[in-house]
């Protein structure tokens, strides 16, 4: 059914000369992939997005070290050693010990007030933030990619369609004047200005086919697979508005919900939060420490010779710190904070300001997209009414050959700027959507929606 779809939608628009040059693409479309099934493929391949899941399962780890400074920690110490030891004592006897001894030691703390500590685990949980939004960002921006090389490749598949189909009705006017010079109703000039034309055509046709395999090419790369081969849009197509239909909804949902506003507003928190650790420098820390430790004298002391002594100590207290003067290191950190955190409020309004500006450019430009394919369809049947009257009027002897050429060019240019403005607006409506932070996979699914079934 997808073949005669297409076979019936080229013979509408191109004309039976541009039937073969589809025939080969309607015969892979069992092979053909969505733009949802290359965006899923593209996951599974592209290193941006790779890169931003590990960077995110990297915040994570890095937070759960800084939760380590809020829990406790323990070490077990154990040691050996030998000591020989020769006491000369005058008129008593002398001593001589070879003492062999042990210990082993159980040392435990736990911090009862650590204001920087805790400064630092709530570092960590925005740094999990940062990153989610670094990994929203790349994975908007992997639709975006994806979308772009799909219909660019169907853009070039169009381009060379119509370039092959023109060069097909050139072929049959080069035909036409030769026939007509050769019973004498026409000049040389006719023949030569369609021969010129052909080869223009020729050349045309070169670069279209170059312009395809590399635009192939840079799709297999982004998805990680060699011979892509996209579904293309079904015909006709109705191509979906903006919807809200209002430039400053697209503005104030950007301002809240894009990636890089949301990465600038948490890198402000964690500038806040290094200020208020860096007031911490001035106030006291403390600690709980318990220790157990266990040493073993099997030869005895110099005190006790001779004797298998064992000595256990258990101690319990608290450790306080209290900082008096540290050369105004404190105070300076405090003042490089505080820069810090002006600049970090100051990109964040520079990553309001860029991306309402750019929700602005994006639905404008969709806007006005919507308005070109409008206008490129009536030129699309103006542009046709105009060949059919040329070749009437070159039959009958009131149109030259130049004039039919021209239509014929006139029309297969029109219908390439027509295929090229509905893939720019169906990429374009994606892009206001990265814009606005609301990109998701139900959008390309609905794109898969207009796709030949």
């Amino acid at each position: 059914m997808a073949m005669k779809a297409l076979q019936r939608f080229v013979s509408s628009t191109l004309g039976a000369s541009a039937v073969y040059a589809l025939c080969a693409t309607a015969a892979g479309m069992a092979q053909a992939q969505s733009l949802s099934t290359m965006v899923e493929q593209a996951r599974g391949y592209d290193a941006a997005w790779l890169g931003a899941q590990a960077q995110l399962q990297a915040a994570g780890s890095r937070a759960e070290q800084a939760r380590a400074g809020l829990l406790p920690n323990a070490a077990l110490t154990g040691g050996a050693n030998y000591s020989r030891t020769d006491m000369t004592r005058g008129p008593l006897p002398d001593v001589k010990v070879n003492s062999p001894g042990q210990t082993v030691g159980l040392q435990a703390s736990q911090p009862l007030y650590r204001p920087a500590n805790r400064i630092g685990f709530e570092q960590g949980q925005r740094g999990i933030d940062f990153a989610q939004a670094q990994l929203d960002g790349a994975e908007q921006d992997l639709l975006i990619r994806v979308s772009q090389a799909y219909f660019d490749v169907l853009a070039a598949q169009d381009t060379l369609t119509f370039v092959r189909a023109q060069k097909a009705a050139v072929a049959e006017q080069l035909a036409a004047a030769r026939r007509n010079f050769e019973v004498g109703t026409t000049t040389v000039t006719d023949e030569r200005e369609a021969r010129a034309r052909h080869d223009l055509v020729t050349a045309q046709e070169i670069a279209a086919d170059n312009d395809l395999h590399v635009k192939r090419l840079a799709l297999d790369q982004l998805v990680g697979r060699v011979g892509t081969a996209p579904v293309p849009l079904a015909q006709p197509v109705q191509l979906p508005g903006v919807q809200p239909d209002d430039v400053n909804n697209w503005v104030r949902t950007s301002e809240e919900r894009q990636p890089q506003v949301r990465q600038a507003l948490l890198a402000l928190d964690v500038a806040k939060l290094e200020t208020d650790k860096a007031k911490t420098g001035h106030l006291p820390t403390v600690d709980l420490q318990v220790g157990y430790n266990v040493q073993r004298t099997p030869n005895g002391t110099v005190l006790m010779p001779g004797v298998n002594t064992r000595t256990n100590v258990a101690t319990v207290g608290v450790a306080v710190n209290v900082p008096l003067f540290a050369g105004f290191s404190v105070q300076n950190r405090i003042k490089e904070t505080l820069a810090l955190e002006e600049k970090a409020r100051a990109d964040l309004e520079n990553a309001r300001r860029t991306v309402a500006q750019a929700a602005r450019t994006a639905f404008f430009g969709v806007q006005s997209g919507l308005s070109q394919v409008a206008a490129l369809q009536a030129a699309e049947e103006s542009s046709q009414s105009a060949l059919d009257a040329n070749k009437l009027g070159y039959q009958v002897g009131v149109r030259i050959n130049i004039d039919v050429l021209n239509a014929q060019s006139q029309l297969y240019q029109t219908k390439r700027d027509l295929a090229a403005a509905r893939y720019n607006v169906l990429v374009s409506t994606l892009r206001l959507k990265q814009v606005a932070g609301t990109l998701s996979n139900a959008d390309v699914a609905a794109v898969d929606a207009l796709l030949l079934r």
